[in-house]
């Protein structure tokens, strides 16, 4: 398994962005005193934090553990929105959602816009490539087409080196489609990061 040492330098931080999450204790239910409900949202893909359970049809996974324990702990209620990372960006800035919580490296650029809750895992970024490519480093990508998802630090390390190294780049909304971009030559690579992609270790086609 071939990490990038150029980018473990840049660790993924999951954390609580947000807005106006301030101490927000209230009475339980079954009280004269209703529960304050925010609204928060998160990413719609990305196992094993948030991903959705078929079987149920809910949302489940780590964040959406901790929420639910912070919730119970703080007294509020909450109203969950699992819309993709870049919408869940975009919602908490234009004030339409309350916070977030989702991976996302906590950077001093970042801090300007959001409020982050102290970071709760660390994670490193992967160059994820079809079973049968020799691309074996990003400096195998001179004259390839990478593939990278919206607002993410893979995203932002790809675009950062891709005028150096040579290749294109081509967005995607989540993961599932960028990977499967990968898969079907559509893209020869894309980043990654480690713990998800470890996680879906299903994708046959791909390795890192």
């Amino acid at each position: 398994m071939r990490k990038l040492t150029k980018v473990l330098s840049v660790l993924l931080v999951l954390a609580l962005v947000v807005t106006a999450f301030a101490a927000c204790g209230k009475k339980d239910e079954g009280t004269t005193e209703s529960k304050k409900t925010y609204i928060i949202y998160s990413d719609n893909s990305f196992a094993p934090f948030e991903y959705l359970d078929k079987e149920s049809n809910k949302y489940i996974g780590i964040d959406m553990d901790i929420l639910a324990a912070i919730a119970e702990d703080q007294g509020f209620a909450y109203e969950m929105h699992n819309e993709g990372f870049d919408a869940s960006m975009g919602a908490v800035q234009s004030g339409q959602a309350d916070a977030m919580i989702a991976g996302m490296t906590i950077t001093e650029e970042r801090k300007e816009t959001f409020d982050f809750a102290d970071g709760y895992y660390d994670d490193g970024q992967i160059l994820v490539v079809k079973n049968d490519s020799k691309i074996a480093s990003e400096n195998d990508l001179k004259d390839k087409k990478v593939a990278i998802k919206i607002s993410t630090m893979g995203a932002e390390y790809a675009e950062s080196i891709k005028d150096k190294v040579g290749f294109t780049t081509s967005s995607y909304e989540g993961s599932p489609e960028m990977y499967q971009a990968v898969a079907t030559g559509n893209a020869d690579a894309c980043f990654e990061d480690f713990t998800y992609f470890i996680y879906l270790g299903r994708q046959k086609s791909l390795k890192a």
